[in-house]
C-alpha cells in the first residue's frame, strides 16, 4: 500500500493544497462515474424509463452517502486536530467509533428498506409504470449500501493519514469495475435495472473492502484500535460520533441538498411534463453529481489544512487555503458550465437517442440548469470552509438555505414565472441567493473582526 508523507504544518500551503487536490478529484470523479456509468447504460439498454427509475431511487442513496460524508468530514476534522496535539490514540478511537456507528446504523435502515420495497418505492414518488424497474435497483443495490458508506467515511481518514493516492485509485479501481459489470449485466446478459444495480453494489463493495483492509493493516497513523465493551465505553462512543456528526452536520445537509433536488424536481417534472420528464431530468441528475464531487474535492482538499493549522494556531496558513480553495471553485465552476452549455446534445446523447422525446427536453433545459454550476461549487467550498473550522451553525445555515430555504419554493414558483425552463432555473436560482447570502455574512464577519 503507497503511503505518502504530507506535513499539514509545514509545507507551502499552495503545494500541500495540490498535492490533495489532484487525487482527491480523480477520485471524487470516479466516485460518479459509477452512477453515470449506470445511466450510459441503463439509457441505452432500457430506455427513458430505466433512467427515470434510477433517479427515482437516487435521493435514497443521497441520504446515505450524506450520513457517511457527515461522519466522515466530523471524523477528520476531529482527528486532525487530535493529531495537531499529538494525540494519536485519541485520533485512532475516533476513526473506530466512527466506522463502528456507521455500519450498524447503515445495516439497521438497508434492513428496513429490503423488507418494505413498495412502500420505500412510492415514498420515493414512484409510479405505477415505474414501480417494477424501482423496486428491481432497490432490492439489488440497497444491501451494498453498508460498502458504499466504508468509503465515504474511511477516503476521508485515508487522505489524513498521508495516502490521497491510494483514496483515489480505490475510488478508481470501483469506477472501472462497474463499467465493465454493466456492460456485461445489461447487454450480453439482459438484466436490465437489475443488472444495473447489481453492478454498482459489486463495484462499491470492492472499494469499501479495500477501506477497511487498509484501516485495519496497513494505516500508517489512522489504524482501528479496540474498543471497550463496557457501558460507559458505548456512551463515550455514541457521544464521540454524536460531536463528530454535529461538525459533520452541513455535508448531510449537503447530500440532503441533493436528493431533495431530486426528489422535488422528480415530482414537478412529473406534475408538468409526466414520465418523459422524469427522464430528461434524471440525465441532468446523473451529471450533477459530478459538479457536486467538484465542490466536494476542493472542499475535502482545503479541510485536513485548515483543521490542522487551526488547531495549531496558525492563522495565516488558514486564510490561505481557503483563498487558494475559493479561487480553484471559480475557475472549476466556470469550466464545467462552459462545456454543459456548449454540448448539451453530445451530453445527452450518451444516455439516450437525441430524437426521442425525454432526449429533447434534456437537450433543451440542460444549458438553463447549468447557470447555477459556478454558484453550486462555490457554495459547496464556503461551507467546507466553515466546517473546518467548527463553526458548525454557520455552515448548516447555509446547507439549509441552498437545500431547502430556496430551492424548494423556486421549484414551486419557478415553473409558474417562466413556464419548463423556470423547473430547469429553480436550482440556479437557490444557489445564487445563497452565495449572496454567504458573501453577505463572509464581509460582516470581516468587519466585525476587523
Amino acid at each position: 500500500m503507497e503511503r505518502d508523507e504530507i506535513d499539514f504544518g509545514t509545507l507551502k500551503v499552495s503545494v500541500l493544497f495540490r498535492k490533495l487536490f489532484i487525487p482527491t478529484l480523480f477520485g471524487m470523479l470516479s466516485i460518479s462515474a459509477v452512477t453515470v456509468a449506470d445511466g450510459i447504460f441503463v439509457g441505452h439498454g432500457v430506455g427513458s424509463d430505466g433512467i427515470a427509475a434510477v433517479n427515482i431511487y437516487v435521493p435514497l442513496l443521497m441520504l446515505f452517502q450524506g450520513v457517511g460524508l457527515m461522519i466522515g468530514i466530523g471524523c477528520s476534522v476531529v482527528a486532525s486536530i487530535h493529531l495537531s496535539r499529538a494525540k494519536v490514540k485519541a485520533a485512532r478511537l475516533n476513526v473506530t467509533q466512527a466506522m463502528i456507528i456507521v455500519t450498524a446504523l447503515t445495516l439497521l435502515l438497508s434492513l428496513l428498506i429490503v423488507v418494505f420495497p413498495d412502500r420505500t418505492a412510492c415514498l420515493l414518488g414512484s409510479s405505477d409504470r415505474l414501480l417494477p424497474l424501482v423496486k428491481d435497483y432497490l432490492l439489488w443495490f440497497t444491501p451494498a449500501l453498508v460498502f458504499q458508506m466504508w468509503t465515504a467515511v474511511g477516503l476521508f481518514v485515508i487522505r489524513l493519514d498521508g495516502a490521497p493516492k491510494l483514496a483515489m485509485w480505490c475510488s478508481v479501481v470501483a469506477a472501472l469495475l462497474n463499467v465493465v459489470l454493466d456492460w456485461l449485466f445489461i447487454f450480453p446478459l439482459g438484466w436490465g435495472v437489475m443488472g444495473a444495480a447489481f453492478a454498482t453494489a459489486i463495484s462499491v463493495s470492492v472499494g469499501g473492502v479495500i477501506v477497511v483492509v487498509y484501516l485495519s493493516f496497513f494505516a500508517r497513523t489512522l489504524r482501528f484500535c479496540p474498543l471497550k465493551r463496557s457501558r460507559k465505553s458505548l456512551r463515550l462512543s455514541l457521544r464521540n460520533v454524536g460531536y463528530q456528526c454535529r461538525i459533520g452536520s452541513s455535508a448531510l445537509l449537503g447530500e440532503a441538498t441533493l436528493a431533495m433536488l431530486m426528489f422535488v424536481g422528480n415530482l414537478t417534472f412529473m406534475h408538468y411534463l409526466g414520465d418523459d420528464g422524469v427522464g430528461a431530468f434524471g440525465i441532468a441528475c446523473y451529471y450533477i453529481p459530478f459538479v457536486f464531487m467538484v465542490g466536494n474535492a476542493i472542499a475535502q482538499s482545503a479541510q485536513p489544512i485548515i483543521s490542522y493549522n487551526f488547531g495549531a494556531g496558525v492563522r495565516e496558513r488558514v486564510i490561505e487555503a481557503a483563498q487558494i480553495a475559493l479561487a480553484t471553485a471559480v475557475v472549476c465552476g466556470a469550466v464545467v458550465t462552459a462545456v454543459f452549455i456548449g454540448s448539451p446534445r453530445l451530453l445527452v446523447g450518451l444516455f439516450l437517442d437525441p430524437a426521442t422525446h425525454a432526449a429533447r427536453i434534456a437537450i433543451e433545459g440542460l444549458p438553463w440548469f447549468a447557470l447555477g454550476f459556478i454558484c453550486f461549487i462555490v457554495n459547496l467550498t464556503a461551507i467546507g470552509y466553515y466546517q473546518s473550522l467548527e463553526r458548525v451553525g454557520i455552515a448548516s445555515g447555509f446547507a439549509l438555505l441552498r437545500g431547502f430555504v430556496f430551492l424548494v419554493p423556486s421549484f414551486l414558483f419557478m415553473p409558474r414565472l417562466c413556464g419548463t425552463e423556470g423547473i430547469w432555473l429553480a436550482m440556479p436560482l437557490s444557489e445564487l441567493l445563497t452565495a449572496l447570502v454567504i458573501l453577505g455574512v463572509s464581509l460582516w464577519r470581516r468587519q466585525r473582526i476587523g
